[in-house]
This record gives structure tokens, C-alpha cells and sequence, in this order.
């Protein structure tokens, strides 16, 4: 396990929506390279850096054309490195977005794969054996191709899948996990990570992790057993590099070689209790005020992955990512401080998507390279009252996606000069989880007061407590051992054996030394 892990906190970015310095409209590297000084300033020493390589951008860069050259708008390889040189300087990692389940169709794999007559890439996608015999039970494509059969895509029309293997084959065409062709793709894109570990990448977060071998079992045997072996070449030639995965299942993520897995959004799930139970008919997100939250609509569901996996890596909390309506879409200020410093106090290594420390609004926008309804959580960053938010000097209709034009959109500059901002409660909040271990991702955690329907939430991490009220009402827990505030939002304290938190309140306790 690298060991800057355990005091790491990332910052997602969308680079074509950070900072442009081009003109162009578009993100680009040399704006990250730009904002490196904010990134760390904010308490952020790790970014993961959304899909950046060449591409179509049918889907906003997911389907990868070459996965081993940057994508023009962006800039240049050289920037990319030279992206990595200036983030090291400043103590900051750099993951980039692998996308190991398919490619674009426009791939120099897909278009060698497609042809009539056997080559060495023939077998890198999933085909079968005719033109008229479709992929029983997985979407396909056909009368595409010069050679005759049918293949398999992953998502869009443009994102065929590339060959992992089946777990169990049923058909000709489905090939065992240990062919040879089959350990040829698993081997291209360790080629790949190799390629971009080699020139300054610190690790990759890694697309649908889940999902390489067809009909796989519940266990995901053999895509377990792809990760396992990439994960021995990590820890043998780069074993300070890390890999976070998009799966939602840390018992099998972790143990199959990833250090970290998120807890993601899904409808009713735990973690969309806290934040966006708006997709059930009424919104009881813990951390709307008086929304009769319950916090134990998120211990049921993520106590037992936590336990089940706490000894192999990190289950990690995220304020948002580029595929999830913003928090601020249906919280306001005061609340996503709360949302926010439980998501830094927990285990595991949290991650913060760009703007939502200034509480960048969600918008209602048509769909942008596939986006859909991503669509809204993908807009410019908002740095200034200036031109575009300080995000492009371009003609506004030249701009990737809109700026937030409202009055009284969010920005950097405001929020500095606010001490009582958010920006600047998120500030606090990771400086105290870099002064203090026992914050940190692998100290101890133990819910103390979680009752059904009931305030406050109250939790240990390690010798500390810490103590979280969304609601409007004053509430008390009683709490042995005298204890000290090191921090709090609003109102929260210990007194007469009891904490007590008044609205909307947030505190973490130290013991008194005797």
C-alpha cells in the first residue's frame, strides 16, 4: 500500500471544464498546470484527472482513439509531463482515467480488428462468426465491418468492447479467459499504464472496473484475476503507484489488487441517502435540514463493505464526480458544509470534484458529447467575477459548455474574501484532517450514537469524537470523559457529560489530558 495514501485528499478534474489558456473555449493542461498552487492551497495534494487522451469525444473522451497520446485540445504529451513535474513539486499525485473495457471505434486496434483477412488484432474486440449471427445477450453491432460477423460494444454505438475473455464461453466465438489473444489485451493495457507510470503518472482511477470478462460469476472471477495480475506488476515495478476503482464493491475490488474503491451513487443506496434521496418521491437527504434524515439508511449499507474490506485498502466518500448531479442542486450553503465535513472526518481517501468547494451550482443544459444528463455537473469552473468566471477569455458561444450567469453564481474570489464561506470551511476542514492521524483514512472508525429516525450522528475516529447535527432543532448525546471542541461549524460542544449541538452544528472533540 503506498503510503501517501493515508493522508491523501484528491480533487477531481474535468479538464475540459477547469481552466483554458489557449483561448479555445476548451480546458487544457497548461490551465491545470496554472491552478496547481490553489489545488495544494485548498488542501488537496492528489488530483485525478478525467479521460485526456486522444479521442472523438463521442463520449467526452471515454472512447479512447490512442490511449498513449494526449488529446490535442488539451495540449501536448510534453504538457502532460510537464503537468506531472510541476504537481510533484508541489506534493501533489496525479492519476490519470484508464478506460480498460473498450476503445473508440476509431482505434487503430478496432480498425485493424475489423478487417477481412487474420491479423494479430483480430481477436483485441469481441466478434462472432458471421455477419447474420448476432451476440446472444449483449448489444451489438453489424454491417459495419469488413469481415463477417457481429461485435459487441460496451456502452455507445462507438465504444466496442475490447476481449477479455469469457468466464464461462457458450458460443465459438466466446473465448476462454486464458487464450492467448485474451491475455494479449489484458497485457496492451498494462503496456499502457506502463507508457504513463514511466513519464511522471502517479496511478490511474480506473473506468467500469467491474466489467472485462464476459459472463462473469457474481465473484467476478476471472475479472478479479485481470486485476490481480496488474496489480503484482504494480507492486513490483511501481509499488508507489495506486489504482481507485469505479466498481462500488470494496470486498472484491480491494482484494483484487485495487487500494481504493468508491462508495458510488445509486438510487436508494447509502450513499445517496446523504445527499440526493431526491430520487425517491420525497427528499429526505441526512443533510437537508429538517428533512427527518436517517443515518442509518447509510450505516446499514455501508458499514458492512467498510468491515468486509477495511483490511485491504480504502472505501472512499466523494463529494461528487463528473457522472453525479452537483450537491448543490438540492442543498444549500450551510448544509454541504455538514456534507462535507463528514465526507473529510470518515476513512477511507475522499475525494472532491472541482467547484463544489465553492458550491458550483448543478444546471439544466442539451447533452454534450454524451453527457446526457452529466450534462449540468460538467460546466466551466467559476474562478472570478471576470469574462466567462475567469474560465476562458474566448467569445462566449465558443465556450465547451455555459458559465453559471446568475447573479449570484459562486466564485473563487468571493468565497476567499468571505472567511464564513464555504471555501473557506473546506480549507479548514482538510487542514485539520492533515494535522490530525487520527482523521486520516486508516484510523480507527466506530459509530457511537446512530439511532433510527434520531439526532445527532455521533462517531469515533480514533481517540476523537466527532459529532454531526443537520437538523433545526438542539439535540444532546450523552458522552463520557471530559472533552475539548478542536473544531466545530455552528454551534456544537462538550458539556455536563453530554455533547450538545445546536442547529445545523458539526464539532470534533479531543479528550482532556489528565
Amino acid at each position: 500500500m503506498p503510503q501517501w495514501l493515508k493522508d491523501a485528499v484528491f480533487y477531481e478534474i474535468y479538464p475540459q471544464s477547469f481552466q483554458d489558456t489557449n483561448g479555445d473555449g476548451i480546458g487544457d493542461f497548461q490551465g491545470i498546470t496554472g491552478k496547481l498552487d490553489y489545488i495544494r492551497d485548498l488542501g488537496c495534494n492528489a488530483l485525478w484527472i478525467n479521460p485526456c487522451f486522444d479521442s472523438p469525444f463521442k463520449d467526452a473522451g471515454y472512447d479512447v482513439r490512442d490511449y498513449k497520446k494526449a488529446a490535442p485540445r488539451y495540449g501536448t504529451n510534453e504538457d502532460l509531463y510537464h503537468l506531472f513535474e510541476e504537481a510533484h513539486k508541489r506534493g501533489i499525485r496525479v492519476l490519470l482515467d484508464l478506460v480498460p473495457g473498450h476503445t473508440s471505434e476509431e482505434h487503430e486496434w478496432f480498425t485493424m480488428s475489423q478487417k477481412a483477412e487474420t491479423n494479430e488484432y483480430s481477436n483485441r474486440y469481441i466478434w462472432t462468426s458471421h455477419c447474420f449471427e448476432g451476440a446472444k445477450g449483449f448489444p451489438y453491432i453489424g454491417g459495419e465491418s469488413e469481415r463477417s460477423g457481429v461485435y459487441v460494444l460496451n456502452f455507445f454505438k462507438c465504444q466496442p468492447a475490447l476481449n477479455y475473455g469469457f468466464l464461462d464461453p457458450k458460443e465459438p466465438w466466446q473465448l476462454p479467459t486464458d487464450h492467448p489473444d485474451c491475455a494479449a489485451t489484458r497485457e496492451a493495457m498494462k503496456d499502457v499504464m506502463r507508457f504513463w507510470l514511466d513519464r511522471g503518472c502517479d496511478g490511474f482511477r480506473v473506468d467500469m472496473a467491474a466489467s472485462l470478462v464476459k459472463n462473469d460469476d457474481e465473484e467476478k472471477t476471472g475479472t478479479c484475476a485481470i486485476w490481480r495480475d496488474v496489480r503484482e506488476m504494480l507492486d513490483s515495478d511501481y509499488p508507489e503507484a495506486a489504482m481507485v476503482s469505479e466498481w462500488g464493491n470494496p470486498r472484491l475490488a480491494l482484494k483484487a489488487g485495487f487500494h481504493m474503491d468508491f462508495f458510488l451513487n445509486g438510487r436508494g443506496n447509502g450513499y445517496s441517502t446523504l445527499m440526493r434521496d431526491y430520487e425517491s418521491q420525497e427528499d429526505h437527504s441526512f443533510f437537508k435540514k429538517d428533512s427527518h434524515g436517517d443515518i442509518t439508511r447509510f450505516l446499514d449499507d455501508y458499514l458492512p463493505k467498510y468491515e468486509a474490506s477495511k483490511e485491504d485498502g480504502y472505501f472512499c466518500l466523494l463529494t461528487c464526480n463528473h457522472d453525479t448531479l452537483r450537491p448543490r442542486y438540492n442543498l444549500d450553503e450551510t448544509e454541504l458544509k455538514l456534507a462535507f465535513a463528514f465526507i473529510f472526518t470518515m476513512p477511507g481517501v475522499p475525494y472532491l470534484y472541482y467547484g463544489d468547494e465553492i458550491g458550483m451550482r448543478y444546471l439544466e443544459l442539451a447533452t454534450k458529447e454524451g453527457g446526457y444528463f452529466r450534462t449540468g455537473s460538467r460546466t466551466p469552473m467559476q474562478w472570478n467575477s471576470g469574462k466567462n468566471a475567469g474560465f476562458s477569455d474566448a467569445d462566449k458561444d465558443s465556450l465547451y459548455l455555459p458559465v453559471d450567469e446568475a447573479s449570484d453564481a459562486p466564485t473563487v474570489e468571493n468565497q476567499e474574501s468571505n472567511p464564513d464561506s464555504l471555501l473557506h470551511t473546506v480549507k479548514a476542514l482538510l487542514a485539520l484532517r492533515h494535522d490530525q492521524a487520527d482523521l486520516q483514512a486508516d484510523a480507527e472508525f466506530e459509530p457511537l450514537y446512530a439511532k433510527k429516525g434520531a439526532m445527532p450522528f455521533v462517531y469515533r475516529r480514533g481517540a476523537l469524537t466527532i459529532a454531526v447535527n443537520p437538523s433545526g432543532e438542539t439535540v444532546t448525546v450523552p458522552s463520557d470523559g471530559q472533552k475539548s471542541a478542536i473544531y466545530s461549524i455552528g454551534s456544537g460542544r462538550w458539556e455536563n457529560g453530554q455533547i450538545v449541538l445546536e442547529p445545523q452544528s458539526f464539532v470534533v472533540l479531543e479528550p482532556n489530558t489528565p
